[in-house]
């Protein structure tokens, strides 16, 4: 581009159009994924409960409403631990397994994040 307001005004309006996010809880997030997930016996991790298995999720929005959103393919989750270092994956690639919460960061090839003790989580985020 050859006027540079342009494309500050451009890249300006990529990051405020971002998509939304809204908190869970740890507690409650493995409630959802327990109350509607009966133990299929997956190959890899028998005893875990996986995100793909939930078609919906409730959160609480900006605005501290409670909102059900749909879980899909593009479906984000963003923890914050409380060293203040971040993970974010595919809530459909999520896996709880041992009271430590996993994922994958991509759809293509597995490159998991290193499992997430829940004690030591400050925050979790789902990203639509």
């Amino acid at each position: 581009m050859k006027n540079p307001a342009v494309a500050i005004f451009v890249v300006s309006l990529a990051f405020l159009t971002g998509c939304a996010s809204y908190q869970i809880s740890g507690s409650s997030l493995s409630e959802q994924l327990n109350e509607n997930v009966v133990s299929k016996g997956y190959l890899l991790a028998a005893d875990a409960v996986r995100g793909n298995d939930l078609k919906s999720v409730k959160c609480i929005d900006k605005n501290g409403k409670e909102k059900e959103i749909a879980v899909t393919y593009r479906t984000g989750v963003r923890i914050t631990k409380t060293d203040h270092s971040r993970a974010t994956f595919y809530f459909n690639t999520l896996l709880i397994k041992d009271s430590a919460i996993t994922g994958s960061k991509t759809h293509f090839f597995n490159e998991k994040v290193k499992p997430i003790k829940f004690s030591d989580i400050a925050k979790i985020e789902i990203m639509e």
